[in-house]
């Protein structure tokens, strides 16, 4: 039996998926802006953590990664889009959902919270450099969202193979990897964008803002 999904052309099987599930869509959406919120807020009332995060940063090499990178646009966007690709989406939570189902979901909860706390602004500067930057975490939570949304539609069509007409365990699990990458696609789409913002918004919006607001 085939599902509007199926039926849709293929640049519209993303929207009809998410509309099948639209309900699930919101729960996680909401969630993800709102974990990572959350985290925001214990990062303002713990100034320690955030500073304790940002200690993290530079001595692990990502301070040092972006110093060398933030010079050339370009190149920075490359950079931020492998980062958000390999790392967030696939080693966090794609990956993990792969093995034990909902597995990713739990990773990228603990992310979120960690992420908010992280982006707490410490300086004037920094404060200012997140005006740009609310959008790109605007776009990028929207791209793992769906990420997000695909892993929970693979661990459900693994564990109850009969909700989406699959015969076996193995045929849902094949089914879920479908949803997967349906919805994949539009969230590679969101991190080029978030990706490609977030790159020249911080090498060439955040001095003239500052400029004019600090």
């Amino acid at each position: 039996m085939s599902s509007p999904t199926t039926r849709a052309p293929h640049w519209r099987r993303p929207f009809a998926l998410i509309r099948e599930n639209r309900r699930t869509y919101a729960i996680i959406t909401g969630s993800t802006y709102g974990l990572f919120a959350i985290g925001f807020v214990i990062g303002l009332l713990f100034p320690a953590l955030p500073a304790a995060r940002a200690a993290t940063l530079a001595t692990d090499g990502t301070g040092d990664l972006v110093g060398a990178v933030a010079a050339s646009a370009p190149l920075f966007a490359l950079v931020i889009l492998a980062v958000n690709v390999l790392r967030l989406s696939l080693l966090t939570i794609v990956v993990p959902s792969l093995i034990v189902p909902f597995a990713g979901l739990a990773f990228f909860a603990y992310w979120l919270v960690e992420t908010g706390i992280t982006l707490v602004p410490s300086t004037p500067l920094t404060w200012v450099a997140m005006i740009p930057h609310s959008l790109t975490v605007l776009i990028e939570l929207q791209a793992y969202a769906l990420v997000a949304l695909g892993a929970f539609l693979l661990g459900r069509a693994w564990l109850r193979p009969a909700q989406v007409g699959a015969p076996t365990r193995r045929a849902g699990y094949l089914r879920g990897l479908t949803s997967l990458g349906i919805l994949s696609i539009p969230a590679f789409v969101l991190l080029v964008i978030g990706a490609v913002w977030e790159a020249y918004s911080l090498r060439y919006l955040v001095f003239p803002l500052s400029e004019v607001l600090l």
